[in-house]
């Protein structure tokens, strides 16, 4: 089982980063790794979306279900995928008026040793960066 956990201190509220996270379809303009991003379902307390994910030419598709408590809380839960086990949690935490703490948590376990080796090698990448190419992201929209 893979845990991830990074964290960062953002000069940004909480409204605007969670609107930055909850954008998924610009996913592929931003996030590391990250070659397609399709909205299957959107409504204000839920989004279902799938991800493609590639580098070193090594790709995979997946699918998740994600909850929604704006402007704090993203719960991601796996559809579809090559996980036997799959959880995400983007939380944002005000710090104070004009920024907040950003937190996100993944654990994850493949359904294969060649998977884990190969795919879930990917994932822990793509997953480990995605809080910087956040942070990067917040600065180019909403400015330094």
């Amino acid at each position: 089982m893979a845990d991830i956990e990074r964290t960062a201190l953002v000069a940004y509220r909480c409204e605007q980063m969670f609107a930055l996270v909850n954008d998924v379809a610009r996913y592929p303009e931003y996030m590391p790794g990250c070659l397609a991003a399709e909205i299957i379902d959107q409504s204000p307390t839920q989004l279902s979306a799938r991800l493609t994910l590639g580098k070193a030419g090594i790709k995979q598709v997946f699918a998740t279900c994600n909850r929604l408590e704006p402007p704090h809380l993203m719960d991601m839960v796996l559809i579809d995928g090559p996980f036997e086990n799959f959880t995400g949690r983007w939380h944002f935490q005000p710090l104070g008026e004009l920024g907040c703490k950003v937190t996100f948590s993944l654990r994850f376990r493949m359904t294969s040793r060649l998977l884990e080796a190969t795919v879930g090698k990917l994932i822990e990448s793509s997953a480990s960066e995605q809080v910087d190419a956040l942070c990067r992201r917040a600065e180019l929209i909403y400015g330094a």
